[in-house]
């Protein structure tokens, strides 16, 4: 068993590279897309929304509805793409903690 002090060490060290990571998420970026490429939006790993394109067809007034409902699967496509990039980021620099199953980082 390891001594109190190694594991304060190993906490804190958790803890650097937790930080390390969050910020490194800022850095990743996903495109969310629906309407068949009508409509993309381009977002971090931790949601921070970059741009979007929206093709010239749908700035039409009479097509208002349909633009909205686009933007918001585009939204959700880029949010959950940045969810599985965020994901992916923080299984590997967790992958040599000797964690319990089932627990998550951050606390």
């Amino acid at each position: 068993m390891k001594s109190l002090e190694d594991i304060m060490a190993m906490a804190q060290n958790v803890q650097a590279e937790l930080t390390k990571a969050q910020a490194n998420l800022d850095t990743i970026e996903v495109e969310g897309v629906s309407g068949g490429g009508l409509v993309k939006i381009r977002c971090s790993a931790k949601g921070r929304i970059i741009g979007m394109d929206i093709d010239d067809s749908l700035l039409n007034p009479s097509e208002k509805g349909m633009l909205e409902d686009l933007l918001a699967a585009a939204f959700n496509d880029a949010r959950a793409k940045a969810d599985a990039a965020s994901q992916e980021s923080m299984s590997k620099m967790t992958a040599g903690l000797p964690l319990p199953p089932g627990f998550k980082l951050p606390f």
